[in-house]
């Protein structure tokens, strides 16, 4: 859903995305993995963002920094009995907080900002809803030490002074979620800004930021 009230069906989206996808010759469709994943705001002397460092060992995006989600699981259509995916999405955004930031937050208070599908060549595709979600400051977060191990909050530009540096890696998705938000002063005013925006759809991973764009060239 926008945030005028219209119903968004990015289901049809991904139908899309999924029909669009052919590999090379022999060998198979790569379908993308539905998932969904929440930016965790809270206001201290700044807007702070909870980034998550997966375990190096992970195949996908190991070593990263990311928000807290993961894919969506089958008990997530079934917990908000309708089998729709925008609730699924919101159930399984909550439940993997928990499960990797042991955080409990509420799920009508996450702002679905945007949705990207993994671009057709890569061997591993996810077709992610992107929300936001402001927590209290004084909240106390625990990692599994399993997928993830480490986590920090950290002001929305100084992480992607951090990347550029080649301190942190950050996803592309993850860093354009921060750069789209960046310039907001309080928590506040991004969550206005959030509310009333467009949802940002990425259907094939596109578009692709280049390192100097998203100011996160080592040069």
């Amino acid at each position: 859903m926008n945030k005028s009230g219209e119903k968004l069906d990015l289901t049809k989206l991904r139908q899309a995305a999924e029909n669009s996808v052919h590999s090379s010759a022999g060998s198979k469709e790569i379908v993308p993995v539905p998932a969904a994943t929440v930016m965790l705001v809270r206001q201290v002397d700044s807007i702070e963002v909870l980034l998550l460092r997966r375990n190096k060992k992970l195949v996908f995006h190991g070593g990263h920094w990311v928000f807290p989600g993961g894919r969506i699981d089958a008990a997530d259509y079934v917990s908000n009995r309708g089998g729709l995916e925008y609730p699924a999405a919101v159930a399984a955004a909550v439940r993997e907080t928990r499960e990797e930031a042991g955080l409990d937050i509420q799920p009508d208070e996450l702002i679905h900002i945007a949705h990207w599908t993994t671009p057709p060549e890569l061997p591993r595709r996810f077709c992610t809803w992107f929300f936001v979600c402001e927590v209290e400051a004084n909240l106390n977060v625990s990692v599994d030490n399993a997928e993830i191990h480490d986590f920090r909050w950290i002001n929305l530009k100084d992480a992607l002074v951090e990347a550029k540096a080649g301190n942190i890696v950050l996803p592309q998705p993850t860093a354009a979620t921060l750069r789209s938000f960046q310039e907001h002063d309080s928590v506040e005013q991004l969550l206005s800004s959030a509310r009333s925006g467009s949802v940002h759809v990425f259907p094939d991973g596109s578009p692709y930021y280049n390192p100097d764009a998203m100011g996160l060239s080592n040069d």
